[in-house]
């Protein structure tokens, strides 16, 4: 999917991953203000999927987003009209996906920089294998959930069929075990920014203080880690930018479209 706007020069392209627990969402998720806001300002946006776990592992999601990097940068032409420099793009789960794929992935050029709403690099412990206490304040969802979703390998999750299996997996602290399979060091390793000291590119990131889905204390640790521009809402909703009237989306657009111009 390519979001373009014709009459403006087009300055760098931003390659998007769709957020989701790694475990539903669809390319289609990014807000309309969004769109019209970055391809406005020059930056036209490619958003792609990926496979879904559970019946893909990291191992899998994360090689097939490097090669949808990689098809950009060796078939640019089929995205845009003139070679340009990326940035990636991702909303939480698509987040992990940008700063994994840059730190650990095999592209074959760099980015020019990373954009990171609400993202997270398993750098603190247990949040993520351990039942939440929000999750756990919504009705209980048992196993069966995981029926009534495809057992091969597919690339977009509905709300309706799919969302049912993100609250399980955090409701019983089984979200890691959905979505990797293999011996916890290599998780780390390989899946975590945990041995990673340095970034290729600058980034900026975004968290609410309150964020329900992924800790605070887990962007505190990227941002000690990285040094990113930073943008902070005192809220406790995850995905807060997706009420496209507020204020606070139209700040942290702003926020965003300026750090943009830094770095091409």
């Amino acid at each position: 999917m390519v979001y373009t706007n014709p009459s403006v020069e087009p300055r760098a392209c931003i390659l998007y991953f769709h957020g989701g627990g790694l475990l539903y969402g669809h390319a289609e998720d990014l807000p309309s203000l969004h769109l019209q806001r970055l391809t406005e300002a020059g930056y036209p946006v490619v958003s792609f999927e990926y496979p879904l776990a559970p019946a893909a592992k990291l191992d899998t999601i994360l090689a097939c987003v490097c090669s949808s990097i990689n098809h950009y940068l060796n078939h640019w032409q089929e995205y845009v009209p003139k070679r340009l420099p990326y940035v990636l793009f991702g909303r939480s789960a698509g987040a992990y996906l940008c700063l994994t794929a840059a730190a650990h992935g095999k592209l074959d050029e760099k980015p020019a920089g990373i954009l990171s709403y609400y993202g997270y690099g398993f750098l603190c412990d247990h949040w993520y294998e351990t039942p939440s206490s929000y999750y756990c304040s919504l009705p209980a969802v048992s196993e069966a959930c995981l029926d009534a979703i495809p057992k091969e390998i597919h690339t977009s999750g509905d709300l309706d069929t799919h969302y049912s299996v993100y609250v399980y997996a955090r409701q019983t602290g089984k979200w890691k075990s959905l979505i990797y399979e293999g011996r916890e060091k290599f998780f780390y390793l390989d899946y975590s920014l945990r041995t990673i000291d340095t970034l290729p590119c600058p980034l900026f990131t975004a968290h609410s203080t309150g964020d329900t889905d992924v800790p605070y204390e887990e962007f505190t640790a990227l941002c000690s880690r990285y040094n990113p521009v930073r943008y902070i809402s005192a809220g406790n909703i995850h995905d807060f930018d997706r009420d496209e009237k507020s204020p606070e989306t139209t700040k942290l657009l702003d926020e965003t479209i300026a750090f943009l111009k830094t770095i091409e």
